[in-house]
């Protein structure tokens, strides 16, 4: 990490070779958004048999680090109950993520509305939102090949919800920490479930690998965005972003992790299974660890201040960020 710029000289220096690396990532991310990218209908062989899906396959059955798959009350469920209560988590999982990314690509569409002519953030803001169109194209036609019930976010969060879109024009680094905090936890599961070896339908396993592959680069962007941005930051907007932060990532976190209130009422699993299940240390330590990376780049960035990790403790996603050197604030150049 370099020094502190200490003159004026020296700062400039920093913002300009800050700047080209800035701009160094869009560049790869836009060429590898070229020469890598998916259609939903065009790359996944959604006629093939093996794909069909069948509510009671058991390759739907959850993997015991779903923490409702380790009960009691869910071993004990007949098999076709055990694979039907796994698709409607996975399919769930799917419309709330659709659902979020009907929100982020309204908001980057309003972003990228008032960006100067020449901005190179236009063009990755544009291949973002293709790739994210896609996405919630192959979200929905899973959801719909259940024939199940699935409903996705809460009434009342899905209201509260529709002022995402316009955060860029008040913040847009607010807006990219709720880009994080939608992406980063869904995402750190699918790969926890990849790496496990705990997916098993092949139709399953191709969605989560194309989405992985190519969040990587909305992660990468998003947090580079903050990096760039944050250390620019007038000291009282930094303040406000680092009380923001936790409230998003705790809401964002849970709703991804947590059940869903109509899979819990379509199969009558007991309130005391559920709090068993997602109350218990090692469900809040998951989700906790669900964020860790984007605590660790805010403390990075020298965000959290004393009152902000009370917050993060507040909302249950509080551990000790990864020891780095924090990134000079322009104020303390």
């Amino acid at each position: 990490m370099p020094k502190a710029p200490t003159g004026l000289a020296d700062e400039l220096r920093e913002q300009v070779k800050d700047k080209k690396a800035y701009l160094g990532v869009i560049d790869r991310l836009n060429k590898a958004s070229v020469e890598k990218h998916w259609e939903a209908y065009a790359d996944i062989p959604w006629d093939d048999p093996e794909f069909k899906v069948d509510k009671n396959d058991p390759r739907w059955v959850l993997p015991q680090f779903d923490r409702l798959g380790e009960t009691e009350w869910y071993r004990s469920q007949p098999p076709e109950i055990q694979a039907q209560i796994g698709l409607f988590r996975v399919a769930t999982a799917m419309k709330i993520g659709l659902q979020f990314e009907n929100l982020l690509k309204r908001g980057l569409l309003n972003y990228a509305y008032w960006l100067p002519n020449g901005r190179p953030e236009f063009r990755y803001v544009y291949h973002e939102t293709t790739e994210e169109c896609h996405h919630g194209m192959m979200f929905q036609e899973f959801v719909n090949r259940t024939k199940m019930p699935i409903r996705g976010m809460p009434k009342s969060l899905t209201f509260v919800a529709q002022a995402a879109p316009w955060i860029p024009l008040i913040s847009t680094e607010m807006f990219f920490v709720f880009v994080l905090g939608g992406e980063d936890p869904i995402d750190y599961v699918q790969r926890k479930s990849l790496k496990n070896g705990h997916i098993k339908h092949p139709l399953e396993e191709t969605i989560m690998k194309i989405h992985i592959a190519e969040e990587a680069r909305h992660i990468s962007f998003a947090r580079h965005y903050l990096k760039h941005r944050i250390p620019r930051m007038h000291p009282m907007r930094r303040r406000v972003l680092g009380l923001f932060t936790p409230v998003v990532l705790g809401v964002m976190a849970r709703i991804m992790l947590a059940p869903p209130g109509p899979m819990v009422r379509h199969f009558n699993i007991p309130k005391d299974v559920v709090r068993e299940a997602y109350r218990s240390e090692a469900s809040q330590a998951e989700i906790a660890n669900s964020v860790g990376k984007i605590r660790d780049l805010m403390a990075e960035l020298g965000v959290i201040d004393p009152v902000g990790k009370q917050v993060w403790k507040a909302f249950g996603i509080w551990d000790e960020p990864k020891k780095r050197r924090p990134v000079p604030s322009a104020e303390a150049a």
